[in-house]
């Protein structure tokens, strides 16, 4: 065969070839596009499964949502019932508030509070204040309870003696305060007073309710205050004796007692609290005690 021969034959053979690879590759992209659109079909589907189930869901919410309406409007309907009931209760309420009150009732603060607007009184001012047993109260300025119930009101500062606000200081701020140290160690004094068992106070009788004996206030200074030798403490206990009297506003008085000591007669200094003085925030009581029988007002 020739040179020619054989070109002509291969010239005929390659054209099928290609023919035949563009066939193929057209054939597997009809392939993946056929895929492609089962894909999209399926995920077409499931879309319009979830527009139908959000669809659903929806109608329920507005079928809800109808139901919550009806409810509104049926609860709106007895709140203005009960609003016009409850404020026909109210009106009564005050009413019977101002009535009390006006007859120095005390009653608690948080059942008045709401009704202060339109208590129907004729002072302008309603009183807040607390009772001993705790307890918020409202009444007419000073106002005392007909019914003396729940305990008397708790005092405030203003109501304490000077020797009272001082001995409810704590230890700085009275050293601060006071204004000598004979007023400081009476309000120390007194504040010995004040505790269930004192060391310094003793009880009497025959219209004596306690009393403290210079020399036992000495010694008791001797005790509790520092560089404090047997002479200075006589002379500080008599001044801590006259600051007591005055920070008490003649509460208590002084008197003397004869005394024996080594054979020699003398008088000493007593300060006593008697019965009959009112002290705010204590309570009066009677004993018995024999060693101060003689005791009396100098």
């Amino acid at each position: 065969m020739s040179d020619s021969t054989t070109t002509s034959a291969r010239t005929a053979i390659e054209p099928n070839q290609s023919n035949t690879q563009t066939l193929e590759s057209l054939c597997d992209h009809l392939t993946t596009l056929i895929e492609r659109v089962d894909e999209l079909e399926a995920e077409l589907t499931q879309k319009d499964d979830r527009i139908d189930e959000l669809e659903r869901k929806l109608d329920d919410r507005d079928e809800r949502i109808e139901e919550l309406e009806q409810e509104v409007e049926r609860q709106d309907s007895l709140l203005d019932a009960l609003r016009r009931k409850t404020g026909g209760t109210r009106e009564m309420v005050t009413e019977l508030q101002s009535r009390e009150l006006e007859k120095n009732a005390h009653l608690q603060w948080e059942h008045v509070d709401p009704n202060t607007d339109s208590l129907e009184i004729e002072t302008d001012r309603i009183e807040k204040f607390t009772k001993d047993d705790g307890t918020t109260y409202a009444r007419i300025p000073g106002g005392e309870d007909p019914l003396s119930r729940d305990g008397k009101p708790a005092l405030t500062t203003g109501d304490l003696l000077p020797i009272q606000q001082l001995a409810r200081m704590d230890n700085d701020m009275l050293h601060s305060t006071a204004s000598s140290k004979p007023v400081r160690l009476a309000a120390e004094v007194w504040q010995d007073h004040e505790q269930e068992q004192s060391t310094l106070w003793n009880q009497g009788c025959n219209g004596v309710r306690e009393y403290v004996d210079a020399g036992e206030l000495a010694q008791w200074l001797r005790h509790n205050e520092p560089g404090v030798n047997k002479e200075y403490s006589q002379k500080l206990a008599s001044r801590t004796i006259d600051a007591l009297t005055d920070l008490t506003k003649g509460r208590l008085y002084v008197t003397q007692k004869n005394r024996r000591k080594d054979g020699l007669s003398y008088k000493e200094r007593r300060i006593v609290l008697p019965e009959e003085s009112e002290i705010p925030g204590e309570t009066t009581f009677e004993t018995d005690s024999p060693e101060t029988a003689d005791v009396g007002r100098k």
